[in-house]
């Protein structure tokens, strides 16, 4: 249809949401389906952050706000930076948006020229290509290994980086892969970026509180404070706080680029819901305590899930150190066929076999950029991660 804008035949709509959308039509027509698709917390968002919220809207806060956040929750973001992270940030350096999606969003529209290339290490969070290439840039994912345990290498950092390039976008822990990097592996990649003072970079820290075991979380700037003029730290309330729904991302970074995306917000959205933001402020300023607890919670729902995939024929499944997800492997299920009479030529295949068959959803590596693997979200109760994973194992039983 020449009436719709050239630069959308670039772009497929996220697949996450469209294997939540099926999971949701198949149940309505009877059907009883598992979602494990979507990455989103089970839980509930806490009740002091919820009454912030009434309170507000009692006290009258139901008015436009700046347009990229009101002073109140940019005190807050700098405050949550210099107590967790050991940033000192000022709030002329914060961002607010609608969602995390925005200010990456934003950020990648206020700086890409054509041509700019913008790397992604793969498996990458389905959006973050079709952002890139929505902006007028050029994404470049940089492959990474199960047997690296889906992390990126030095050497394949600094082979990636050409002169067009102008971002990295970094995930950790990661979306799809729950992969984690430790203060060294964080220190070998910031080493070579501070080789090629052109490339900035986009990190991507939604999954900050959701780490088990002894792992410590970092990020970029904190690692290596001579890159700071040219990170933009970026985070929000969804995971942690259970707020997927409120729609409150934020991020710190040079004024300069702050400016520019408070520009394009200024004439996109304007102002976050003034009633998320407050409840936003208590999130950041409340007490912390159930973040423990919650994590306690994911990190047995984790152990158990890996445990089960890893019984499974032909599924092979890390431990990962953080988020709510698992990546297994499905390369020993690929030529098989299914009691259907599908045969699986690939991880698209084997999800679609999958809901059909046994009505489970997850989504396909190959969203992610990386195949023939599968995400399975944990984000839900225990006992519909059991019979999901019992569905999962008959369903590889059930190759031939």
């Amino acid at each position: 249809m020449g009436f719709i804008a050239d630069s959308l035949s670039r772009v497929k709509p996220s697949a996450t949401i469209a294997v939540s959308t099926k999971a949701r039509e198949l149940k309505a027509a009877g059907r009883d389906v598992i979602g494990l698709g979507a990455g989103e917390p089970d839980f509930d968002t806490p009740d002091n952050i919820k009454n912030a919220a009434i309170e507000a809207i009692k006290r009258g806060e139901t008015k436009y706000t700046a347009a990229d956040g009101m002073p109140e929750l940019k005190q807050a973001i700098c405050d949550k930076f210099k107590r967790e992270n050991d940033l000192e940030y000022e709030p002329r350096e914060v961002s607010v948006g609608t969602g995390g999606k925005q200010i990456l969003y934003n950020a990648l529209v206020a700086t890409l020229n054509p041509g700019d290339e913008v790397l992604i290490p793969a498996p990458y969070w389905v959006s973050y290509p079709d952002m890139v290439l929505l902006a007028g840039g050029e994404p470049v994912a940089i492959d990474t290994t199960q047997e690296d345990n889906f992390k990126l290498k030095p050497e394949a950092l600094r082979a990636a980086i050409t002169d067009k390039t102008k971002w990295l976008i970094f995930n950790s822990p990661s979306n799809p892969t729950g992969g984690g990097y430790t203060h060294d592996e964080l220190n070998a990649l910031t080493d070579v970026l501070l080789d090629f003072p052109q490339v900035w970079v986009m990190t991507d820290d939604m999954y900050e509180h959701l780490v088990y075991d002894d792992f410590k979380f970092v990020t970029p700037a904190q690692v290596e404070p001579k890159l700071k003029d040219r990170v933009l730290t970026c985070n929000g309330v969804s995971k942690a706080y259970a707020m997927t729904g409120w729609r409150i991302g934020y991020a710190a970074g040079p004024v300069e680029l702050i400016n520019a995306m408070r520009k394009i917000q200024s004439q996109s959205t304007s102002n976050p819901s003034s009633i998320s933001q407050w409840a936003a402020v208590e999130a950041l300023n409340g007490p912390q305590d159930f973040l423990q607890e919650r994590s306690d919670v994911f990190k047995q729902r984790r152990n158990m899930v890996v445990g089960l995939l890893n019984e499974c024929e032909g599924i092979n499944c890390l431990t990962p150190e953080g988020a709510f997800y698992v990546y297994p492997s499905v390369k020993g299920c690929m030529g098989k066929t299914t009691k259907a009479g599908t045969k699986l030529q690939s991880d698209g295949d084997f999800v679609t076999a999958l809901l059909e068959e046994e009505g489970v959803a997850t989504v396909p590596g190959e969203a992610f950029g990386t195949s023939p693997h599968f995400r399975v979200s944990y984000a839900t109760s225990t006992e519909a991660l059991t019979e999901a994973c019992a569905r999962i194992k008959r369903f590889c039983e059930n190759l031939s």
